[in-house]
């Protein structure tokens, strides 16, 4: 199931996720500490083109009034570039923290004042990250009122997300995942 009851998973993808060695099962340690059977690595996925395209072809196909496109750095930045030369949109790229030199600035791009994001991310497990960038657009004076992930672990953003008044889609789940790899 994909959350928030967004139309069901893309075989295709969860195929080309594991092909390209995205998908991995064994025994791992998370960022979060946590640990799990299964490793998804997307940025495996954003550095060869045949995956991209199609993954960029996803995301596109989920813009709905949107003038804008964001995302955190590292993870999001070649999703939201390859759907905006999919789409024609702008994009807007969240740094994690304001630059020590310069202009100091924590948004790369022109973000003009009620301009509407949808936010992309890569994987999204408990929300942190999505939230913060909903929350640095939203100081910017951004609308943001949906996430796109590529991949939801299924373990919590989608109601972290909801509490802050923000849908979360995904183009697949970890369910889906297992079911198919393991």
């Amino acid at each position: 199931m994909v959350a928030e009851g967004v139309g069901g998973g893309d075989a295709g993808l969860v195929g080309r996720l594991r092909a390209c060695g995205a998908v991995r099962f064994g025994s791992f340690t998370l960022a979060s500490g946590a640990t799990s059977d299964v490793y998804v690595d997307v940025k495996r996925a954003w550095t060869d083109p045949s995956v991209l395209g199609p993954i960029a072809d996803a995301l596109a196909r989920r813009v709905s009034g949107e003038e804008r496109l964001g995302g955190m750095e590292l993870g999001a930045v070649p999703l939201v570039v390859a759907t905006a030369l999919r789409t024609g949109l702008r994009f807007v790229v969240v740094r994690k923290a304001a630059k020590a030199h310069g202009t100091q600035q924590r948004i790369e791009g022109e973000l003009p004042r009620g301009a509407r994001v949808l936010v992309l991310e890569d994987v999204t497990t408990s929300g942190g990250s999505s939230l913060e960038t909903v929350e640095v657009l939203r100081t910017a004076g951004a609308v943001v009122e949906r996430v796109v992930t590529v991949v939801d672990r299924e373990q919590g953003a989608t109601e972290r997300l909801r509490a802050a008044g923000v849908r979360l889609e995904a183009l697949t789940t970890l369910s889906e995942l297992r079911r198919d790899g393991s």
